[in-house]
């Protein structure tokens, strides 16, 4: 390996906390971009693909295409959502009865974290349950020409765990090369107009290709059954922030998040009947296109097994077109012990869309 390569392995290999942030300031406190050595993105996959050569290999998931014409001169916006586990939460708190302790290290899941982002090459990354920003994603996320934004939670669940590595919170990424930011915006939803844990990143974005513009928007709502109405609330005050954003759906809208809602709560009701004019995306992978999937998440816990469809990625149908979507994990490739596993970092699935601009939003911008 050269000397960069033999870095970046070293980089990857050791667990990335204060002390390590030490030994290796190189990677880890960067707050200038410009100054970071760029990474191959192929180079960075070998590299995690080296720590993780005793697992077993990463299942493939195919994208169904879903176009009804071929009309877009421009390369299409891949955006994708996933919670991908809080590290502290994982080994702290979700007691996965069967995901054993060896397959939540953190030395190797943020590898497998890594390889699945590597491997699906989004344009757009929005994620949840991020405490390892700063140490981690932000510093060789941004060596391979993404800028980032992480907004923590208040009061962060992580930061009762002993040994964290800081609150959890929302991440949104976006490759330079292909958008300029127009504007950003942090959220702190509110509920019956009081100030809740959970928050959101707004950003407009233009097309450098195209010059269009669209927002991106990442969330992560309450937790927990009992909680449904606290939901309603903060998705309301999300598209009500979103509404004044897109500047009263202007300006074309994807919204990416784990709602910790099936598709029968408020919430998700609320969001597909708003003004904004959203449909979900990963409903078109359905045979009538109007049903959610089986299942987002499914996992083990002392409380029993959970398999639930909590994650959406909602998009403009009035100014946007789903060319494809990555089809999800089936259940024997999930396997009886469910998620996270060795095979997979996260108990939420990640998911994946490529968008276009339809003809008709020419004008609305």
């Amino acid at each position: 390996m050269g000397t960069g390569t033999s870095r970046l392995y070293s980089a990857l290999a050791k667990t990335l906390n204060s002390s390590a942030a030490s030994q290796h300031p190189e990677y880890l406190v960067s707050p200038d971009p410009e100054h970071l050595e760029p990474i191959d993105p192929k180079e960075l996959l070998e590299e995690c693909r080296a720590v993780l050569h005793t697992r077993p290999p990463r299942y493939q998931r195919d994208f169904v295409d879903l176009r009804t014409d071929c009309s877009s001169t421009h390369p299409p916006i891949r955006v994708m959502q996933w919670n991908i586990l809080a590290q502290a939460l994982g080994e702290g708190k979700d007691n996965f009865v069967q995901c054993p302790a060896e397959a939540l290290k953190w030395e190797e899941r943020k590898c497998l974290i890594l390889e699945e982002i590597l491997a699906y090459q989004p344009d757009i990354l929005c994620l949840q349950e991020v405490d390892h920003y700063f140490d981690t994603f932000q510093p060789l996320l941004s060596r391979l020409g993404y800028q980032g934004t992480f907004f923590p939670k208040p009061w962060s669940p992580c930061l009762d765990v002993e040994h964290n590595n800081g609150p959890d919170g929302c991440a949104l990424f976006f490759l330079q090369n292909r958008f300029k930011l127009i504007n950003s915006a942090n959220i702190r939803l509110t509920a019956m107009t009081l100030k809740t844990n959970q928050v959101a990143i707004a950003q407009t974005l233009e097309c450098k290709e195209s010059g269009r513009q669209f927002c991106i928007a990442v969330t992560h709502l309450k937790a927990r059954t009992g909680w449904e109405r606290f939901r309603s609330a903060q998705g309301c005050d999300l598209l009500q922030n979103l509404q004044n954003i897109t500047q009263g759906a202007k300006i074309p809208l994807i919204v990416c998040g784990d709602f910790n809602a099936e598709p029968t709560e408020e919430v998700y009701k609320h969001f597909a009947s708003s003004s904004l004019n959203l449909n979900s995306a990963y409903k078109l992978l359905s045979a009538d296109g109007q049903s959610e999937p089986p299942y987002t998440t499914w996992k083990i816990r002392t409380s029993g097994e959970c398999r639930h469809t909590l994650d959406y990625i909602w998009y403009s149908k009035h100014a946007l077109n789903v060319r494809s979507a990555l089809d999800l994990l089936t259940e024997e490739q999930i396997g009886p012990n469910r998620l996270p596993s060795f095979n997979y970092p996260s108990d939420h699935l990640s998911l994946v869309c490529d968008f276009s601009f339809t003809e008709e939003s020419d004008g609305l911008l």
